[in-house]
């Protein structure tokens, strides 16, 4: 059995522990917040994040990252943008032979780079795993049947991570294509965000569906300007973790769209819901876009949404009467 500690006791990383833990592999969750763990050991319950989900007891909890010393896996399950800084944190108490596995999705902002790539800036040496599919934590934690890939350039890596935390409900492929599965799991937001918009506006099953098709189109291209395999993004962490995150009222990217489409300001909907990671990695794929010279017409419509004061009622009309062309197309600028 393996010693695992989770940095972060949000809903998913809670939901990694349950599964870890009733794997019989010992668990310690680590918050930054002293009283976040406290009520967490007082009610055995994350009743913000995850009401009605009981917390096995065989779980620890604490607020000294420390703990993270003598593990044999430690599991990153914090926002995108907390990721640099709680892996600093952590690096000290981390050796070689410890498999780091990352849950958080998105892209860093000013440096646009991969969750993978900013933990190897802080840890030079451990292997790295990327899990990422579509996965709310409000089902994995209740045994819900989940599927999910589990991603590293060190296949070793990967198989003791489909190895240790798969279980009767929580399946998990493996895949070695890490820049494919990243982008489909951070960029997918970007679209659940527009399709919360489109709900909000009043739009149809037609409208969300177009979006949703093109949205994976303007993903891919991307990734595969940056070296990613086409096929990957037709997969869990591609099409599947996207067309979860666009239709499931779980959602908080679609939650804060719908808020936006309805007239509330961005900044307001992203308060309101909470953890928005299409908000924030919006701007760094805008940026990464123009980077790499990558047409992405809907992210480009959603950034001045979100940060130019667009008018929300009007990307769907540019979108509409862009040129025509062929659908099989994967045009750059």
């Amino acid at each position: 059995m393996s010693k695992i500690v989770v940095l972060g006791a949000g809903a998913f990383g809670i939901s990694i522990a349950i599964m870890a833990a009733e794997s019989g592999h010992t668990v310690t969750m680590w918050s930054a917040f002293e009283s976040e763990v406290e009520s967490i050991i007082r009610d055995r319950e994350h009743r913000e994040k995850l009401p009605g989900v009981k917390i096995p007891e065989e779980i620890s909890f604490t607020s000294d990252i420390s703990c993270v010393s003598g593990c044999d896996m430690v599991v990153i399950g914090v926002p995108s943008i907390f990721v640099r800084n709680v892996v600093k944190q952590a690096a000290p108490y981390i050796t070689p032979e410890m498999i780091i596995v990352n849950t958080s999705k998105g892209l860093e902002d000013g440096t646009y780079l991969r969750m993978s790539q900013v933990i190897r800036e802080e840890i030079s040496d451990s292997p790295i795993v990327i899990l990422s599919g579509p996965s709310h934590a409000e089902e994995v934690s209740r045994r819900i049947p989940t599927t999910i890939s589990a991603a590293s350039e060190d296949e070793k890596a990967a198989v003791t991570v489909q190895d240790t935390l798969s279980n009767k409900s929580l399946r998990i492929y493996l895949n070695d294509d890490v820049i494919g599965c990243e982008l489909g799991g951070a960029l997918k937001n970007i679209i659940a965000l527009c399709a919360g918009i489109c709900d909000g506006l009043g739009y149809g099953d037609n409208t969300i569906a177009a979006l949703m098709t093109r949205g994976i189109t303007e993903i891919a291209r991307l990734g595969v300007a940056m070296g990613a395999r086409l096929d990957t993004f037709f997969g869990l962490t591609g099409i599947g973790d996207l067309i979860v995150t666009c239709t499931s009222l779980h959602s908080r990217n679609r939650r804060a769209g719908t808020l936006i489409g309805k007239g509330v300001s961005p900044d307001d909907a992203v308060k309101q819901v909470g953890t928005v990671e299409g908000y924030y990695c919006c701007k760094a794929a805008f940026g990464l876009a123009q980077k790499m010279n990558v047409e992405m017409p809907i992210t480009a419509e959603l950034h001045k949404v979100l940060f130019e004061g667009g008018d929300v009622t009007k990307p769907l009309r540019s979108l509409m009467d862009r040129p025509s062309r062929h659908e099989r197309e994967m045009p750059l600028k």
